[in-house]
């Protein structure tokens, strides 16, 4: 092999390095996130290689020019008294000054703003993509993780395009172009150079498999860090109330100093190798120095390019030094790009349809509503009724079969709820109610058997269309942050303040509502916090109303409320069931009593189906659950 093959092919290897290190870090999906991320960014992207290319090219001039004037424009100007040459090159190194001081300022501020528009895009895809996931992604998926997924991770990301991302591509092609240069220059000095590769080598790939290590821990430790943060502050009220201060302290101070060891071991990395590459540098300098020194006395090269050689030497050297200075970010970014790109590789467990299945055409004017589920009055007598289009659709589930990973909740499950029919859902905690539920919805897809609505399977409906049939409300009753006609508009943000308003007063919340300090613009606060339970749930109602969905799964809507407003509530819901099939679950049997009909689970079976006034005349499960829960109040 040649000097000069030998020189390429480890001067490549040194640039690989540097310009693909990323890529050796981050998995094939992180590779082909970051690709996708800059494919809309192609033009710019070569605009900044253009101009990366120019000002190297630019910034190398001047090492050359320099050993030029100090061969060709120093001894005319000694010997002859002629400044011509001198001010020919020093005018040419000026235009390549400001040649590279134009073509660095064009990289770095296009390279920022590429960046940050990559920044924003993976933002906006990540957040979209987790608005996506269903809810068992996210129940075992951490609120923290993702949380430090959209800011900790996409910071680092960031930081990489603000604070160094510029300079290790101009690092990269630096290396690249004072390697040939110096090839060029004078090649038996270049072998001398060449030698340092072996221990520049080691130290690198050494650097790198253990920055690898360091730099993943740490972005780990932070997510915990995160994770537990949300998590103690999200519980507050328990943490307090079950004095569990300086248990969580103590948690946090130890996932603190994970991470402080996480990142002190990464500056140590840094403090072996930034030392290392100077030591590895200053050494080869002073071997070219002498060993140049006496080639120049020799007479086999001119001072001028002994001093270009050791310029370009330099210059050799410092991009390796910026590589250390910046891997911080480097690593931090590859670390960040590869969680994400996980996450975004997350595929929904309830996918939209292929091939979308219409549904048919509900009826104009809501279906005869059945007893127990026909229009009351509403609190305050306003005789409001549902709007017209509330009519149910028939819901059935047949043969089906689901579970959380490997427990079984429904081995084998038959249902059919008629259109318009009011079903009440009792058992034992774990019989399989609130898993009835999320299967309406969609929240899960059943492992065997089909969920149809109107004789079209769930998976078959588009999410959009699904979510306006049916509407599930909880006991938790979330409220966005923003005002009461805000969060009942929610149903239906088109909704006018006419509307709005007869919403509220069909489910009894227009007097509590006009009490407020700014009426239906009064703010409701974080979740809500400035209502009572009750007030939330009745929000919640006005919500569904206004959504008019055909489809109402109610999951223990009265759980949290005392008595007062629990009677409140279930005046409000003859008015929303109206007309609506409508699924409830319940442990307060006084909810019971508005439904048409009542089955009661046990193992995720059916064991009694009828009407709750027949059940409960006789000696099953349900006249036995109704015993109990009536000594409960005595």
């Amino acid at each position: 092999m040649t000097a000069d093959a030998a020189w390429r092919g480890i001067a490549t290897e040194q640039v690989d390095e540097v310009t693909t290190g990323l890529a050796a870090l981050l998995r094939r999906r992180s590779r082909l996130l970051l690709a996708d991320l800059l494919r809309p960014h192609r033009r710019g992207v070569a605009w900044i290689a253009a101009a990366i290319v120019v000002s190297s090219l630019a910034a190398l001039a001047g090492p050359w020019l320099v050993g030029v004037a100090i061969d060709n424009g120093i001894p005319p100007l000694i010997h002859s008294g002629d400044p011509a040459p001198l001010l020919r090159i020093a005018a040419v190194f000026a235009a390549a000054v400001g040649v590279q001081a134009v073509t660095t300022r064009m990289f770095v501020t296009m390279t920022g703003r590429v960046g940050q528009s990559v920044v924003l895009e993976l933002r906006r895809r990540l957040f979209r993509h987790c608005l996506r996931l269903p809810v068992a992604f996210h129940e075992s998926y951490t609120s923290g993780r993702v949380i430090s997924r959209q800011t900790s991770d996409i910071e680092a990301i960031s930081a990489l395009f603000e604070e160094g991302l510029d300079s290790l591509i101009s690092a990269a092609l630096t290396l690249l172009l004072v390697g040939t240069g110096m090839l060029l220059l004078d090649w038996p000095l270049a072998l001398v150079v060449l030698g340092g590769f072996v221990p520049l080598t080691w130290l690198t790939g050494w650097f790198r498999r253990e920055s690898v290590v360091a730099y993943r821990r740490i972005r780990e430790a932070n997510a915990l860090v995160i994770v537990h943060f949300v998590e103690t502050f999200g519980g507050i009220r328990a943490v307090q109330a079950f004095r569990r201060e300086r248990r969580n302290d103590a948690i946090f101070d130890g996932l603190s100093g994970d991470y402080a060891d996480a990142s002190r071991r990464a500056s140590q990395l840094i403090a072996v190798y930034a030392p290392g590459i100077s030591l590895v540098g200053n050494v080869i300098t002073g071997v070219v120095l002498f060993y140049g020194g006496l080639r120049v006395i020799d007479g086999d090269i001119r001072v001028g390019v002994l001093a270009t050689f050791l310029l370009y030497l330099q210059r050799f050297f410092d991009p390796l030094q910026d590589v250390a200075q910046f891997y911080n970010a480097f690593q931090g970014a590859g670390s960040a790009l590869e969680k994400i790109s996980g996450v975004l590789e997350e595929e929904p467990s309830v996918p939209e349809p292929a091939a979308p299945a219409a549904l048919p055409s509900r009826g104009s004017a809501a279906a005869e509503p059945s007893r127990g589920s026909a229009a009351a009055e509403p609190s305050g007598g306003s005789g409001v009724v549902p709007r017209p289009g509330a009519s149910g659709r028939q819901v059935r589930f047949e043969s089906v079969r689901f579970g959380y990973r490997e427990t079984t909740v429904l081995p084998d499950l038959d249902l059919d709820i008629p259109a318009g029919q009011t079903v009440a859902l009792v058992g034992e905690t774990g019989a399989g109610k609130t898993t009835i539920a999320r299967l309406m919805a969609r929240f899960y897809d059943p492992g065997e058997g089909r969920v149809l609505l109107d004789g079209v399977d769930l998976r078959d409906v588009p999410d959009r269309v699904l979510r306006r049939e049916v509407v599930m409300i909880t006991q938790e009753s979330f409220l966005f942050g923003g005002s009461v006609a805000a969060n009942i508009r929610l149903g239906r943000p088109g909704a006018s303040g006419d509307e709005v308003i007869a919403a509220a007063t069909a489910i009894g919340a227009h007097d509590f509502i006009t009490a407020l300090p700014s009426g239906y613009e009064t703010g409701v606060g974080k979740r809500g916090g400035r209502l009572s339970a009750g007030q939330r749930q009745l929000i919640s109602f006005a919500r569904a109303f206004i959504a008019a969905p055909s489809v109402l799964v109610l999951d223990e809507a009265t759980a949290l409320l005392d008595i007062p407003s629990e009677r409140l509530v279930q005046a409000a819901l003859r008015t929303v069931l109206a007309g609506r099939t409508a699924v409830i679950i319940a442990h307060r049997l006084s909810t019971v009593a508005i439904a048409d009909r009542v089955l009661v689970l046990r193992n995720g079976r059916i064991i009694e189906d009828g009407p709750p006034d027949r059940l409960l005349g006789g000696d099953g499960e349900y006249a036995a659950l109704h015993t109990s829960w009536a000594a409960s109040l005595a």
